[in-house]
């Protein structure tokens, strides 16, 4: 990247711009309601843009197009399962959750059960799930600075760090949903513009592109056909559960539908963000994936001298922008990427801090006696907090696919929060006590199968081989916390779990017409 070109301009324009919706949304962002859901005042397709931004995360644009460029067509798996997570959330969640909750999914869970248990409980998981994704997205944007600027990747990391928590503290829900929805947009129209541009490359023949994405891999068939992941078929369908369920139980997701007016906005909000995913990934997937390798992968421009990617397989969609248009495309797509993971940290550390601030400090430390002023301050140092933690994370798991991370953190959503919510929503014999205790089996044994699992015992810690073998536990954890939860609650005949039965009716009718 040159020093003072149109490809640095363009990055900073971006940057320049989110901190501009930042100081907007700060000088509006004044009231607890307003720092936690922008007032209610999104409407539903704005909050789907948001969503889809806030879901389109450095792994969609940066480590699906690495993952296709290494492992083929089981990148696919990433692709087809978010718009079956959609279809959930539009018929079974969505205006469900909108009615029950106020700012957190902890809200919904403790409407029928014991409040103090659940949302510690709820607050832990969501710290858990949301810092693991975080952690992916900074890795994401580390070597992004890393590759342009040429700065160390630490310190590229601690850029991102701040940034996260400048947009959160001071801005809010306002500024995080305005930043995603800009985000969003510009990410449509810079996959849009990769893949027409990739296509032209090809004079517009799909076969052509094919054919020279295959000849440029060195196992060619893994593109057109599966087995380029290596994954039995238990392992392939863990896969696809843990990202399924841990999309629709993701906490930074599910807090989006609290910032809308009721459950009919909250329904166009999950279909809009359908709409926008499904087309982007079938662009990444079907043209910019296969261009990507065609294009890249054989350039010495881009390769070290052991014939690796410069900056990982994570930078190779960015390396193409640099191959179809040179500086100035680079310094495009760079921003849009810097965008796209800008917006989904900030989202996550929203929902992080408000697990704090709201569910713990408000809720169960001052027990709903906390001035706004108070929670709104323990939300801002828990950002900073979280920020710190983020940024050491980031730093260790260097070098990680970001598609894989992202999988990892959807295994404890899946396991965790995805459970007690549903159940909390649709079964009258849930109790405290079977989803508190079952909630913590799903997010211990998704913890511990992960730092178990090859990821975290050989990726990181350096171990020779795994403990648990499988890369994706998903469907082991979540079956556990499930099982877990139905035998504690039908054998619970405490005083508290009949009041838990019986709050049921009371809540189903909430849950249906609203406050």
């Amino acid at each position: 990247m040159s020093v003072l070109g149109p490809d640095i301009l363009f990055f900073f324009l971006v940057i320049a711009g989110t901190l501009g919706i930042t100081y907007w949304a700060a000088r509006r962002t004044k009231s607890r309601e307003s720092f936690y859901t922008a007032d209610r005042s999104i409407k539903g397709w704005q909050n789907g843009l948001a969503i889809a931004g806030d879901f389109m995360s450095a792994a969609t644009f940066l480590g699906i197009v690495g993952l296709f460029s290494i492992s083929g067509f089981d990148a696919f798996i990433y692709i087809l399962v978010p718009p079956f997570a959609f279809a959930i959330l539009i018929f079974l969640i969505a205006d469900r959750l909108r009615n029950l909750g106020r700012y957190t999914f902890a809200d919904v869970i403790s409407s029928r059960l014991e409040e103090k248990p659940a949302r510690v409980f709820a607050a832990l998981s969501t710290l858990i799930s949301a810092i693991m994704y975080l952690v992916a997205q900074v890795v994401g944007a580390g070597g992004l600075i890393e590759v342009l600027f040429g700065i160390d990747y630490s310190y590229a990391v601690m850029i991102v760090g701040a940034l996260m928590v400048v947009y959160v503290a001071f801005g809010g829900m306002l500024a995080t949903t305005w930043v995603q929805i800009t985000k969003a947009v510009l990410l449509m129209l810079g996959v849009v513009y990769l893949a027409i541009a990739t296509l032209d490359v090809f004079e517009f023949n799909i076969e052509a592109l094919y054919a020279a994405a295959v000849a440029a891999h060195p196992e060619g068939n893994v593109l057109v056909s599966p087995g380029g992941l290596n994954l039995s078929l238990l392992s392939a369908f863990s896969l696809a559960v843990g990202l399924l369920f841990g999309l629709v139980g993701s906490p930074h997701i599910l807090m989006r539908f609290f910032t809308v007016a009721n459950a009919r906005q909250a329904r166009v909000s999950a279909f809009t963000a359908l709409l926008v995913v499904s087309f982007v990934f079938v662009l990444i997937f079907f043209i910019i994936g296969y261009g990507a390798t065609a294009l890249v992968t054989t350039n010495p421009e881009f390769l070290k001298p052991s014939g690796a990617i410069i900056g990982g397989n994570n930078m190779i969609a960015i390396h193409l922008s640099k191959v179809l248009g040179g500086e100035i495309l680079l310094g495009i797509i760079s921003a849009v990427a810097f965008a796209t993971i800008l917006a989904v940290v900030a989202g996550l550390t929203l929902a992080s801090a408000s697990a704090i601030s709201h569910d713990v400090y408000a809720r169960v430390i001052r027990k709903g006696q906390s001035t706004e002023k108070e929670e709104m301050f323990v939300s801002r140092i828990a950002t900073l907090l979280i920020g710190l933690v983020a940024i050491l994370l980031g730093i260790a798991f260097k070098g990680q696919n970001i598609a894989y991370l992202v999988a990892l953190a959807l295994v404890v959503a899946a396991s965790a929060n995805f459970p007690v919510l549903l159940l909390s929503i649709y079964w009258r014999g849930l109790t405290t006590r079977g989803a508190v205790i079952g909630g913590y089996v799903g997010l211990g044994s998704a913890l511990a199968f992960v730092v178990l699992g090859p990821a975290v015992w050989v990726g990181v810690l350096g171990n020779e081989t795994p403990v648990f073998p499988f890369a994706y536990p998903a469907i082991f954890s979540m079956t556990a916390a499930f099982v877990t939860i139905w035998l504690v609650s039908v054998l619970d005949r405490s005083e508290r779990s009949k009041m838990d039965k019986a709050a049921f009716d009371a809540q189903q009718v909430q849950s249906l017409l609203g406050d």
